[in-house]
């Protein structure tokens, strides 16, 4: 996407790629296919707006934070296909270290509890189970990063001296961190048996990361100058910049962002304390933030297993076919159940179910699911910081959804509103970039370019909000101790 000083959209071209799923529980991506798409959406974007790279102030990256790759140095090859976040292969290696007296420490210094989510897991097991990757990486020739590093590294050159960087957001995904010290840990790093000499240096979210290559799909040399993950460059895009203020991503799950300021905030509600952003030298900015694993990709399901619907807007359509789910439930927890549960013992279900149920039923309880496991999150968030939000503020693509934004307001009792500009992740990866570049002078500016595009009001009563999330209470208890983990 390319946005112009008004935070506009000027042009934007996107791909899906392929969603590699091995055996049960495990889900891979191809970085050598996520590269080769990132050069053909930059350079099909720039073609249809007749732009250069001498037209661009900066560039930014945002990437899905805990998927782990590992790739040469010298040739640039990966040595197994990437780790994506929702994989739960790992869970035994989480287990282990929790049994290991190892989540306390990890728990304190990364602010992230032993889970399947985080990369440090993904490494240790890449490391244990690809040939010659731990010898190589003892030596400094194996390289890993998440999305954000791959890209990076390749973007600015790749074999040809490309800049290993990551930033500390995607740093504070991988339980290898010190949200205190912003560096990598000895002690977590020999938790996990990672060698330093393969972790990137760690950067402020806006910074000069690197210009990328004349030989790249610029054409040119521009400064990389913002990297976030991506629910940290959302929390950009949306403007939360001040302490309190909060955002809800809609993608594959949900993600909602707390910003709690210069301070850290210890959960005790299953909520997780991370990196909100760091510009340049300025101190770090920190977050609370609940992590739903399965909210969009439900609606994928519907649509690549079950063959049930054609495509996105297609639930849509469905699910208003039906006034309510007349008691069905689906819990999506195809990984398990993240924030604030943190059970991977957990795996999906649908309750509830008669013979009077149809399609319909289904795809309108699956609009339910994304509703009600943002609530679960909201919940924990008022109890971690005595803060009950006034509004919601919504982005991400299943905002284009409007029964499932309706039935959040509905669900939560609090209106939703949703920005002009949908896109905040690409857009506070922009404005990460421009910060640095200057082409932004500060925060204040970037505040000035929201406006809202919809609004959505609580329709429900508050007797049929209770029982309805009484009732999703008890689904989640059906989808427990499913699965021998540890």
């Amino acid at each position: 996407m390319v946005f112009d000083h008004a935070g506009n959209e000027v042009a934007r071209h996107q791909l899906e790629h392929q969603q590699i799923l091995p055996r049960p529980g495990w889900v891979e991506h191809d970085p050598v296919e996520i590269w080769e798409r990132t050069r053909t959406v930059i350079a099909a974007t720039l073609n249809a707006a007749g732009l250069s790279a001498r037209d661009l102030a900066a560039v930014g990256i945002a990437n899905q934070r805990e998927t782990t790759v590992v790739w040469n140095r010298r040739t640039g090859v990966p040595y197994a296909n990437a780790i994506v976040w929702q994989d739960t292969r790992t869970d035994r290696i989480a287990s282990a270290h929790e049994k290991a007296g190892h989540g306390e420490v990890i728990r304190r210094k990364a602010g992230l509890p032993p889970a399947t989510y985080f990369s440090g897991g993904k490494l240790q097991w890449l490391l244990e189970n690809s040939p010659r990757l731990r010898a190589d990486a003892e030596r400094g020739e194996a390289l890993f990063g998440t999305v954000d590093t791959w890209l990076l590294w390749n973007l600015t050159g790749g074999t040809s001296g490309g800049a290993h960087l990551t930033d500390v957001t995607n740093a504070s995904r991988t339980m290898l961190m010190d949200l205190r010290t912003l560096d990598w840990d000895d002690e977590l790093c020999g938790f996990f048996g990672v060698p330093r000499a393969m972790l990137p240096r760690i950067a402020p979210s806006a910074h000069e990361f690197g210009g990328t290559a004349s030989t790249g799909p610029f054409g040119g040399e521009v400064l990389v100058g913002g990297v976030l993950g991506d629910q940290q460059a959302a929390t950009m895009g949306q403007v939360c910049f001040a302490p309190g203020e909060a955002k809800n991503t809609y993608g594959t799950g949900n993600f909602l962002v707390l910003n709690t300021g210069g301070e850290l905030h210890e959960s005790k509600s299953g909520l997780l304390t991370t990196v909100a952003y760091r510009l340049g030298t300025a101190a770090p900015v920190y977050a609370l933030e609940g992590s739903v694993a399965v909210t969009g990709a439900a609606v994928q399901w519907l649509r690549d297993q079950l063959g049930i619907i054609s495509g996105a807007a297609h639930s849509e359509d469905l699910a208003r076919q039906v006034d309510d789910t007349s008691g069905l439930y689906f819990v999506p927890a195809f990984s398990g159940l993240f924030a604030p549960y943190w059970r991977a013992d957990a795996r999906g279900a649908i309750v509830g179910l008669s013979r009077f149920h149809t399609n319909a039923h289904l795809a309108r309880a699956t609009l339910e699911a994304i509703c009600y496991q943002t609530r679960d999150v909201v919940e924990a968030m008022a109890a971690d910081s005595g803060v009950a939000l006034d509004v919601l503020k919504v982005d991400g693509g299943v905002t284009a959804n409007d029964l499932c934004m309706q039935l959040q307001a509905d669900i939560l009792g609090v209106p939703v509103s949703r920005p002009v500009v949908a896109e905040t992740t690409a857009l506070g990866a922009a404005y990460a970039a421009g910060l640095a570049a200057g082409f932004w002078r500060d925060t204040t500016e970037l505040r000035a370019n929201w406006s809202q595009s919809r609004r959505w009001e609580p329709a429900w009563s508050e007797d049929r909000r209770a029982s309805g999330y009484a009732g999703w209470k008890k689904a989640i208890e059906r989808t427990l101790n499913w699965v021998d983990v540890g």
